[in-house]
């Protein structure tokens, strides 16, 4: 208890009972998530597993060769790749009949999520390995 000016003392009312916040769990985490974000784990995700268990090819000179020799199965281009870049990159795709996917993130993220402390502007994917990636964003955007 303290004490007013006036000397006597103060006594404060009782909190009500609080209820402590209900444990979160992942099922609620991913609850709240947004479907962009689902997506983009997704992609990061599968990525990781042609990482271990396929193999690609990582950079804009090895992306058009692959391109060319028809061996590329899906590539992926980080948004912030150059405009002209993105469009030869697009035209040897239609040309080679291959899926192309924007990633949704810059050069920084794409390098981070194939596991490389650099950045990387496009990558091709020519042995997907355990991974469903084609199958799963093969053609989109």
């Amino acid at each position: 208890f303290g004490s007013s000016r006036l000397g006597r003392p103060v006594c404060t009312p009782a909190r009500p009972f609080r209820r402590p916040p209900p444990h979160t769990d992942s099922a609620m985490v991913a609850k709240k998530q947004s479907k962009a974000s689902k997506a983009a784990d997704s992609i990061n995700s599968r990525l990781q597993l042609v990482i271990k268990s396929g193999k690609y090819l990582l950079g804009y000179k090895t992306t058009l060769k692959s391109l060319r020799q028809g061996k590329a199965k899906l590539v992926l281009i980080s948004n912030n790749c150059p405009a002209l870049r993105k469009s030869e990159i697009e035209y040897y795709a239609m040309l080679a009949k291959t899926g192309v996917h924007h990633f949704h993130g810059d050069n920084n993220e794409l390098g981070t999520a194939c596991g490389r402390y650099y950045r990387v502007g496009c990558l091709s994917i020519t042995d997907p390995g355990d991974s469903d990636i084609i199958r799963s964003v093969g053609g989109s955007e």
